[in-house]
């Protein structure tokens, strides 16, 4: 059967080397789409995230979601997604309450302006319309490890913990098929090969190896014994 996976979860929880991981283990192309960031130097050069308006991160998040939409097309066999059109709606939703540049010092007049929360709310109408027939279920990973510190992410713990719950709770009212996997990196490949009878073309760890030599993370010591 045609498997099409998302990995959700919000910043920091290790989406980008669990689907370059999983791709290596079982031979399922990965997709995704490029960060804000990545997006931001084509769309507005010169600006920072932190200084785009609320127009300006709307605009970011159709881009996104086009470039996503266009390369699973390109997958009609099947494929493991980095992230999902969800994604693009919940980060939109959640500045309403936590900021357009949340920090952990938020600050309350960073409000977005009024037109903001009714635009993403009709874009979120179609993002999730996507997310219903594009992907068969979706694995979802938890708040496990701190925030990663880049200075391109202008973000804080509680945006993070808004978009966790908002990610769950629309998947659930989408009725599609999740399922939480946490733990290392080699449990989690073990666990999602397991609930979806997925292939497996190497060995656990090699995969591991593989993707954190291409994302140049060190690779995870083996727990002794």
């Amino acid at each position: 059967m045609t498997k099409k996976l998302a990995v959700s979860g919000t910043y920091s929880t290790g989406k980008t080397t669990t689907t370059i991981a999983l791709s290596y283990l079982t031979g399922i192309p990965r997709t995704h789409a490029r960060t804000m960031r990545e997006i931001l130097a084509e769309a507005l050069p010169g600006k920072r995230l932190e200084e785009c308006s609320a127009s300006e991160l709307i605009q970011l998040g159709i881009r996104r979601f086009t470039e996503r939409a266009v390369r699973e097309s390109h997958l009609p066999g099947g494929f493991v997604s980095d992230g999902s059109s969800l994604h693009e709606w919940v980060y939109g939703t959640v500045r309403v309450h936590a900021g357009i540049h949340p920090t952990d010092g938020y600050d309350p007049t960073d409000a977005p302006p009024d037109f903001y929360a009714e635009v993403v709310e009709a874009l979120g109408v179609v993002l999730r319309d996507h997310a219903r027939t594009a992907y068969h279920a979706f694995v979802h990973l938890p708040v496990e490890f701190d925030l990663v510190a880049d200075g391109h992410r202008p973000v804080s713990e509680r945006f993070r913990r808004l978009s966790d719950e908002l990610l769950l709770r629309t998947l659930d009212e989408l009725d599609i098929p999740y399922h939480v996997v946490g733990g290392t990196l080699e449990q989690r490949l073990a666990t999602i090969v397991d609930i979806f009878g997925l292939p497996a073309r190497t060995t656990l760890r090699r995969a591991v190896e593989l993707a954190c030599a291409k994302t140049a993370a060190p690779v995870p010591a083996r727990p002794a014994g």
